[in-house]
């Protein structure tokens, strides 16, 4: 089946409103603030088609030069995206010395989103823009520094999309050069999705929080949505990081990154409609049609756990009116806690809280 390369505004676009990633709607390295002006604005319940740029080929131990970059794993021009080329030639846009590596398409201010409030993105779409991606373990990063990358250097490993039997896979050969016999499904997601923070200092990209950013929850795929507690006016909401496919954990310090356009509906939840519905949160939740799905995150991947089963107990006792002890007893017996990550300086575990557990 041939691949539709998805060039700025090419293509299948289904919203009304679109968001292409240029150097005026795009922060590299860092997140937006309160002093950001947004790149859109939008009433509560609209629809925008996003596209999103991986940072994997335009870094600077890439050769900041996507063209030249996937030409040596046999990529065309014409399959290299145009915006990934024009961002990656900006070099106002990040200091590598201090910046971290993610670009990010935003922000977007929803009409009425005050802090108190939860903004929910909802993924509708999330359509790979290219056929391949990049698997990266650099810098001595990942669950394993000091052991890999081995030997000197990073290691950036090129992964094709295949059609098989029941769709596209991933593909990577068993030894360097060889065969691709090695064939994993895709899973689109997006690693970063988040809102503003207060002030006017914009974060760093690489470790998340309450305000969401580079969380790496692998199940907020079409269909899931992310609840995020709003800090300033408007959400100044924001998506980048795109994903093809990731396991829980990350571990080698990134997974299949890689372009995607996706539409996300922005819709906002009054303060008393997210105290009714779910508590006081006071960091992401995440809602697939199976689960519900509350975080915890910490530098401690202990307290990060911790935090979770916390925020785990919140969510039964403020949504189900669940006594506390028995909802501690529950969540032992019946949810899974998942490593979101352990790569971000930030560690994140997620629980599956099953819905349909519960028939009140």
């Amino acid at each position: 089946m041939p691949f539709d390369i998805l060039q700025p505004g090419t293509g299948h676009i289904r919203a009304a409103q679109y968001l292409p990633a240029t150097p005026d709607t795009v922060l590299w390295g860092r997140l937006p603030c309160a002093t950001d002006a947004p790149a859109l604005v939008i009433e509560s319940g609209t629809e925008v088609t996003i596209d999103t740029v991986s940072h994997e080929g335009v870094l600077e131990d890439q050769g900041r030069d996507p063209v030249v970059f996937f030409a040596g794993h046999g990529v065309e021009r014409a399959a290299v995206l145009d915006d990934a080329v024009r961002l990656a030639g900006s070099f106002s846009l990040r200091d590598p010395r201090v910046d971290g590596p993610h670009l990010v398409t935003g922000p977007i201010h929803v009409r009425g989103a005050s802090p108190g409030d939860l903004l929910k993105m909802t993924v509708l779409e999330a359509t790979p823009r290219v056929p391949y991606g990049v698997i990266s373990n650099r810098h001595g990063r990942g669950a394993l520094p000091g052991e890999y990358p081995l030997g000197d250097g990073n290691v950036s490993v090129f992964a094709a999309l295949e059609d098989g039997p029941a769709g596209r896979v991933g593909t990577l050969p068993l030894v360097p050069g060889g065969e691709r016999s090695v064939h994993f499904p895709l899973r689109p997601f997006l690693g970063i999705m988040g809102v503003a923070v207060a002030g006017d200092e914009r974060p760093h990209s690489v470790p998340p929080g309450s305000h969401g950013g580079n969380i790496d929850i692998n199940l907020l795929t079409v269909g899931s949505a992310l609840y995020l507690p709003v800090q300033v006016e408007g959400a100044l909401a924001y998506v980048g990081d795109p994903h093809f496919a990731q396991g829980d954990g990350e571990v080698a310090l990134t997974a299949m990154e890689a372009s995607l356009r996706v539409t996300i509906r922005f819709d906002v939840v009054t303060q008393a409609d997210a105290v009714a519905a779910f508590g006081e949160l006071v960091g992401p939740l995440a809602e697939t049609a199976e689960f519900l799905v509350p975080t915890g995150m910490d530098a401690d991947l202990d307290e990060a756990v911790r935090k979770c089963v916390r925020a785990a107990i919140d969510l039964l006792a403020a949504r189900f009116g669940m006594d506390r002890t028995l909802a501690y007893a529950y969540l032992s017996a019946a949810t899974d806690f998942n490593i979101s990550q352990v790569v971000d300086l930030v560690a994140g575990v997620h629980a599956r809280i099953r819905v349909a557990d519960f028939d009140v």
